[in-house]
């Protein structure tokens, strides 16, 4: 009871329902055009399906789909899985895409469509935060994303402007990545003309037994790798693909989830790699406008190749939702009465008074508002 893509391309679109029963966040990242979003277990009583079609049904690589197309014929229902999922379609359609002068067209996008949107907010951030300096060697680094791929070329493109002389590379650590996320990251890497440099890591077989913030220790080694491979190829900085919405949430979640003030800072010295710095390119650019421009330049992304989402055992699955997406749906609701509430949330750890602050810390050293009260009431006298 399964479907390939090809046959799919060549049914008639108004005899199928194509359904998606992978997860908000996931869909987020790409979707299949014409596919309407449903949870697995909502299909047979939701308005939105159409019984009267045949329902074919997309989860991330065609493994979940399959039981499920079975229950739902048991059902009734002319139910069928899409072999291979999501991941079989967008192999297919980057092979079926037309390849001609399509990174040129994308370059293009961000010098003119999204010039004000991005590629002003990128220098902006650069100049701002002094990112980039004369003599770097810049890792970018990739993940296969949608943000880590437009800082790449915006980086391209800064490399054509910039005013001074300093390098760049392209690194992509393989930390185990199944063998079509890998495809899918060197072929987005070929159509989009970015020079990737693989380098291989057994990161998720590592933290795959962990059962406590398996994806918070996998950042951290990933990052450390990703330090210690760029400092080889003699680069003194590493760039990641973290944005204005990340900044946000950040703020958010050390103070509701953490109870501090802090955030995700534009520029880092690296504690355990000396002369090493991290930056944040895409400091100052809205997810909304990410995703915007992806869209625009009919651009599919995996959102994460880990062997954590590779079965999609978390689709739909209340009790695996991150904390940063909980945040998202706060800053969501919290929009609907004070659009500007995200702005005002990043402006609030550049106005901090330490005059109102009852304790804080600077260089890993505590300090409390009494060490200067009453040298401040006699001032004030």
């Amino acid at each position: 009871m399964s479907i390939t893509v090809e046959e799919l391309r060549n049914m008639n679109p108004d005899t199928y329902q194509l359904i998606d029963i992978r997860s908000e966040s996931e869909i987020a990242h790409g979707a299949i055009p014409g596919a309407t979003a449903i949870p697995g277990e909502e299909i047979s009583s939701s308005e939105q399906t159409d019984k009267t079609k045949k329902l074919i049904i997309c989860c991330s690589r065609g493994r979940n789909s399959i039981d499920l197309a079975a229950e739902l014929c048991e059902k009734g229902l002319d139910a069928e899985s899409l072999e291979g999922g999501y991941i079989a379609w967008l192999m297919d359609y980057m092979k079926r895409q037309e390849e001609a002068d399509f990174a040129k067209n994308v370059e293009q996008s961000l010098r003119k469509t999204y010039k004000k949107r991005i590629w002003s907010k990128f220098c902006r951030a650069i100049n701002t935060y002094e990112l980039v300096k004369p003599g770097d060697k810049i890792a970018v680094c990739i993940s296969g994303g949608k943000d880590s791929m437009l800082m790449a070329k915006l980086f391209q493109e800064l490399k054509r402007h910039n005013k001074f002389e300093f390098e760049v590379k392209y690194l992509v650590m393989d930390p185990g990545y199944n063998e079509a996320n890998r495809r899918i990251i060197e072929e987005n890497a070929r159509r989009l003309n970015i020079p990737v440099t693989f380098f291989e890591s057994n990161i998720f077989d590592a933290v795959y037994e962990i059962e406590n913030s398996p994806c918070y220790l996998c950042a951290r080694m990933r990052r450390g790798h990703l330090y210690a491979y760029a400092k080889e190829l003699g680069c003194n900085k590493i760039a990641l693909g973290h944005h204005y919405d990340d900044v946000v949430e950040t703020i958010l979640m050390g103070m509701l989830y953490g109870g501090q003030v802090q955030t995700m800072m534009p520029k880092l010295h690296s504690t355990n790699f000396e002369g090493m710095e991290l930056i944040r390119p895409l400091y100052l650019i809205r997810e909304d406008d990410i995703k915007s421009w992806r869209d625009y330049n009919d651009l599919h992304f995996i959102q994460c190749a880990c062997k954590f989402t590779d079965t999609c055992t978390t689709c739909n699955n209340e009790e695996n939702r991150s904390k940063r997406v909980e945040i998202k749906e706060l800053i969501r609701t919290l929009k609907q009465k004070n659009p500007f509430v995200e702005g005002n949330i990043f402006k609030s750890v550049e106005n901090v008074n330490l005059d109102t602050v009852v304790e804080y810390k600077t260089g890993g050293v505590r300090h409390n508002f009494l060490e200067r009260y009453d040298q401040m009431g006699k001032t004030e006298e």
